[in-house]
């Protein structure tokens, strides 16, 4: 008997970042730290009479979606009445997209754990208004209407991903173009980027698929692997077991970290889609696209190539410094003042990054921390100018650059930290030490070639980590030679 696969696809829904909502002139507000129901307009409430305009500059944001999604942008889209009774819907219905949506028939590269590449593609990306939010407590449910009406992204893939971690390389990949283009903050814990998961499993010697599921509203990219695993192996017992799946709406329980049904799916034709009477179709004109495509800034993809093939970086360190636009942009900024591109992409990756985790900084807040691109960059530029060492640099200059602000070179001034090169100056220490420790030096001359570096160790000690490396080892070994003679 053949094996299980799992079949997914994933929706996207991703707020744009507008100053008002998608059909009206209400602002739109942090729907975490705003007082509930204080951006509210008579539209978002759906009070009669009221009638929608829409909001171009989202509509120009989705476009910018679409086009770095490599989708095709149609001459044409409509919007359209999506009926459903929710009470976080006050109209009953939501103004969306349904058959002529803003962009279609793209796709996204991910990157594997194996280090292969795979194609997901992009059935659609069409506008649609957010809803409410429901918080639920005790016997009832409480509404806030500020999220009402805000401009929604919505990004269907085709069922090409077959796994969790596909799905998750997918999912990061998807965040970070809307975080370059600068439409979406990302912030999934504020709910403006939000994941549903169809999901399904199959026989590898099946021809067609079988009934999905799907796992609404998943908050974190982490909770929608577990919530795909979880409902992949429930889906195939049930199979085992001899039963069938139903098509059902299901919900992801984090306390209990197990999968709930909320209801049975409901049909496409259950939701009475029909033209938007109150909008016009939207004519998209291609100079409108070129427009928007000659706007968009740099990619992810579009700049990883060029730290390889320009910079000769590593594919990982590429890959590492292009994940997050900040990231991106403050490398280059280090790299712009002179130092070299290895050594900055070594020091970014692995100091100030180590720095940022122990204060509990995320990589995106990289533009935010104490240590300006200017300032680690004037510290790089001393350690390639061998003013100062990679150890000093390492544990004495960045750390407290970070707790001050303080200018680098100040710093390496104020507390005598430069190193010393002098030959002349390292022969004398060197001298000393190896003097005082004569049965190292004579297990060394023994034939102990581990001995080198605990000598090399205590004479960088006497010099206070202030002597170069290079001259320190170059000086020792002239010194051990000599003896030999």
């Amino acid at each position: 008997m053949s094996a299980w696969k799992t079949v997914i696809g994933l929706e996207v829904h991703a707020e744009m970042e507008t100053e008002s909502k998608m059909f009206s002139s209400c602002p739109v507000v942090d729907s975490v730290e705003a007082e509930p129901n204080t951006a509210v307009d008579a539209l978002s409430l759906g009070m009669p009479g009221t009638l929608p305009v829409i909001n171009m500059r989202a509509m120009e944001y989705g476009i910018m979606v679409g086009l770095a999604l490599n989708c095709e942008i149609p001459p044409i889209n409509q919007f359209a009445r999506k009926n459903y009774f929710y009470p976080d819907l006050p109209k009953g219905y939501q103004i969306s997209q349904y058959d002529r949506p803003l962009a279609v028939n793209g796709y996204v590269d991910i990157e594997l754990e194996d280090g292969a590449s795979k194609r997901i593609r992009v059935r659609r990306a069409h506008m649609e208004e957010d809803t409410g939010k429901l918080s639920h407590i005790m016997d009832g449910s409480l509404i806030d209407y500020n999220r009402a009406g805000v401009p929604l992204l919505e990004i269907v893939s085709e069922p090409d991903i077959s796994s969790a971690k596909e799905a998750e390389a997918y999912a990061r990949k998807l965040r970070s173009l809307l975080r370059y283009l600068g439409v979406n903050s990302g912030d999934m814990s504020k709910g403006v980027l939000r994941f549903e998961a169809n999901v399904s499993v199959m026989r590898e010697d099946d021809t067609e698929l079988r009934e999905r599921t799907e796992i609404k509203n998943l908050n974190s990219i982490r909770n929608m692997s577990k919530a795909i695993d979880y409902e992949a192996a429930r889906q195939i017992k049930l199979y085992r077991d001899g039963e069938g799946v139903k098509p059902a709406t299901l919900g992801w329980d984090e306390e209990a970290q197990r999968i709930t049904v909320q209801r049975y799916k409901e049909r496409a034709d259950e939701y009475r889609y029909f033209p938007e009477p109150d909008l016009p179709i939207v004519e998209v004109s291609r100079d409108m696209v070129a427009d928007i495509r000659a706007r968009l800034p740099a990619l992810p993809d579009e700049l990883r190539a060029r730290f390889v093939n320009e910079l000769e970086l590593s594919h990982y360190d590429a890959s590492v410094l292009t994940a997050e636009r900040a990231v991106a942009e403050y490398f280059q900024a280090i790299t712009d003042g002179g130092v070299e591109p290895k050594l900055a992409a070594n020091w970014l990756i692995t100091d100030l990054f180590r720095l940022m985790n122990a204060n509990e900084v995320e990589r995106d807040a990289i533009d935010r921390i104490p240590v300006s691109a200017a300032n680690f960059a004037g510290l790089l530029t001393l350690v390639q100018a061998g003013i100062i060492n990679q150890n000093t640099a390492r544990k004495q200059v960045l750390p407290e650059i970070w707790a001050t602000g303080a200018d680098a070179r100040a710093i390496v001034d104020a507390k005598g930290l430069a190193q010393v090169s002098d030959p002349a100056i390292i022969s004398s220490t060197a001298s000393q030490v190896l003097a005082q420790n004569d049965d190292m030096v004579q297990r060394y001359l023994a034939g102990n070639e581990k001995v080198l570096n605990a000598l090399f160790g205590k004479i960088m000690g006497a010099m206070r980590g202030k002597g170069d490396p290079a001259v320190v080892r170059r000086v020792l070994l002239d010194k051990l030679a000599g003896m030999k003679e």
